[in-house]
Parts: structure tokens; C-alpha cells; sequence
């Protein structure tokens, strides 16, 4: 069961990648060209990257909690006695994913507040933006490509 989740986890982290990247990409070219805000296009791509980094913060606390390099190797062996790559997996990197996905909820909170579409679109920028910079460098790249 627990390397399915991982696979699931794994692969999820791809979808939530393009999809917050598209979110940005797409807050940036509203933003910048002083875009109306659409219902249709912007609100939904931005709603969708925001439940695929919730279904992902999800699987991986589930991860976090039955997978023997989170939560039982801090517990075994200590903050102390992890090294780099555990210490990345058990702490850094549900830490600071975490961050993000609350900032991605601060910019999806935000951007309602707003009437105007440049306001909108700047609050999804800056917060999904610090989000997914957030998430890429926290990523553990060499167990993940």
C-alpha cells in the first residue's frame, strides 16, 4: 500500500507542477497585460491548482505518516541523526511544502477579495508564484526523475 501512495504522490507532483505553473504563467500574462478576469479560463486554472496542491498536501502527510523516512526515522533516530537526504525527506520538505500550499491558499483568498481583474491577477501571481518557487526547491530531484 505504501509504495502505491508513493507512486500516486509521485505522479500527482507532476500535474500539480504543470498546473501551478500554468496558473502563474497565466496570473503574469493577465497581470502584465491588464487582462480582464474570466470565470471560464482564470478562475478555474487557478482553482484547480489550488485542489491539486491540497489532494497532494494530502497524499503526502498520508506518506509522511506510515513511510519509515518520515515521521518514525525522526522519531528513532533524532533530528541529529539524520543525515542530508533523510533530513530532506523527514523534515525540509513537508515543512516547506506545507508554506507553500498555505501561500497558495493566502493568494486564492486574496484574489476573491478583488474586483478588479489586475488586482486578481497580481494576488495569484505573487502568492501562487512563491508557492511553486517554494515547492521546486524542496523537491528531493535526485529520488524523483
Amino acid at each position: 500500500m505504501y509504495e502505491t501512495i508513493l507512486v500516486v504522490h509521485s505522479y500527482l507532483a507532476y500535474i500539480v507542477l504543470i498546473v501551478l505553473f500554468l496558473a502563474v504563467a497565466n496570473a503574469i500574462m493577465g497581470w502584465v497585460g491588464d487582462k480582464m478576469f474570466t470565470m471560464e479560463k482564470d478562475l478555474r486554472l487557478s482553482l484547480f491548482a489550488l485542489i491539486f496542491a491540497h489532494i497532494q498536501l494530502l497524499v503526502g502527510l498520508l506518506i509522511y505518516f506510515i513511510s519509515p523516512n518520515g515521521l518514525q526515522a525522526v522519531q528513532a533516530l533524532g533530528m541529529g541523526g539524520l543525515n542530508s537526504a533523510s533530513r530532506l525527506l523527514a523534515v525540509e520538505h513537508p515543512f516547506i511544502n506545507i508554506i507553500a500550499i498555505v501561500l497558495i491558499t493566502i493568494g486564492w483568498s486574496r484574489h476573491k477579495k478583488f474586483m478588479e481583474g489586475q488586482k486578481k491577477f497580481k494576488s495569484i501571481t505573487i502568492f501562487y508564484g512563491l508557492g511553486l518557487i517554494l515547492i521546486l526547491s524542496r523537491i528531493p530531484w535526485a529520488q524523483w526523475i
